[in-house]
């Protein structure tokens, strides 16, 4: 298998199948950053493939003296989706949390018994409800942060904000879901002792 550098250098000459050869090496990796950005299978391959797209586009200007290919194609993805988050968040403002929400499991969902599966259902939903109980700010801060994965810099350059502001949001967000899950359970452990007397 031919490595990524010599690859490129084929597609810079226009190689018939090297350009093919590339995109399904990374299309994976490329797809898996979309999915976890955006939570939608759809709207990560549309990402994927604008990714794919771009870097056609940026190929000469590709360095190998100054990173690996993957490194390059992987900054190149994550700047496209934070640009994409970016110029599309005033039309996200007014998306609902459970559109805004990712799939919360990490990696497909695992076969286990009929009760882990309820119990995984019941704690989204109780997340979801905690985080339309918070402001939008806070939680458009916390959902990118925290379910997203994005560092604090995507997250002030995605919502426009200075990354100081950004970080103090997801702070407090943070705190303000803790103080409603945390009265939650009390509630619940009320309602559990309730039923046992």
């Amino acid at each position: 298998m031919e490595p990524d550098n010599e690859l490129v250098e084929l597609c810079r000459r226009k190689e018939d199948g090297a350009w093919t050869k590339l995109v399904q090496r990374h299309t994976r990796d490329v797809f898996s950053l979309c999915v976890r950005a955006t939570g939608c299978a759809e709207e990560a391959e549309d990402l994927t493939q604008e990714i794919f797209l771009k870097v056609f586009r940026a190929i000469e200007g590709f360095d190998s003296r100054r990173a690996s290919f993957s490194t390059w194609l992987h900054r190149v993805a994550r700047n496209h989706v934070v640009d994409y988050y970016r110029c599309s968040r005033k039309d996200r403002v007014t998306v609902s949390i459970e559109e805004e929400l990712p799939q919360l499991e990490q990696g497909p969902e695992q076969d286990g018994a009929p009760h882990d599966h309820v119990e995984r259902s019941e704690r989204q939903a109780v997340l979801r409800k905690a985080l339309n109980l918070i402001s939008p700010d806070l939680r458009r801060a916390v959902v990118l942060r925290d379910l997203r994965g994005l560092e604090y810099t995507e997250v002030s350059r995605v919502l426009g904000i200075p990354s100081g502001t950004a970080k103090s949001r997801v702070h407090r967000g943070r705190l303000e879901l803790g103080r409603i899950l945390g009265a939650r359970q009390s509630e619940l452990a009320q309602q559990a002792a309730a039923l046992l007397n």
